[in-house]
């Protein structure tokens, strides 16, 4: 799989340099952080659903999507591919390879560490309707 996403990334890299006209992917690109990241919420909302109507050619289809975006994502930021292999290494070491990150972690004195908050933002710059 890993490979898999390295060549997608590298198509991804690519294409970012493509006419907009026609390239998705370089349109999509253009279009900013915020539209990247809507998009990948909108698959991973389309997984959830046709996960939970048990459509399972629809759960690959729309997953292929959800990972397509999520590079996309990786792109405009500046994550390399490389980077989230060593998080997923690094938790595997901890954890074991199925396991989450708990939010509350023992540091090195064995108290719990916790995390910051994250700020909680708008997915969309629309202005607030006004009554």
């Amino acid at each position: 799989m890993n490979d898999s996403i390295e060549r997608l990334h590298a198509a991804v890299l690519a294409a970012r340099t493509a006419d907009p006209a026609t390239s998705r992917t370089a349109r999509l690109l253009g279009s900013g952080r915020s539209k990247i990241a809507k998009k990948l919420a909108e698959e991973a909302v389309e997984v959830v659903i046709d996960a939970m109507q048990n459509d399972n050619p629809a759960v690959v289809r729309e997953s292929a999507d959800l990972l397509y975006n999520l590079v996309v994502l990786w792109v405009s930021t500046g994550v390399d591919p490389s980077e989230v292999w060593a998080e997923m290494k690094r938790r595997e070491r901890m954890l074991g390879i199925a396991e989450k990150l708990p939010k509350n972690l023992p540091d090195n004195d064995g108290e719990p560490e916790t995390a910051p908050r994250r700020k909680v933002i708008a997915l969309t710059s629309r202005a607030p309707k006004r009554r």
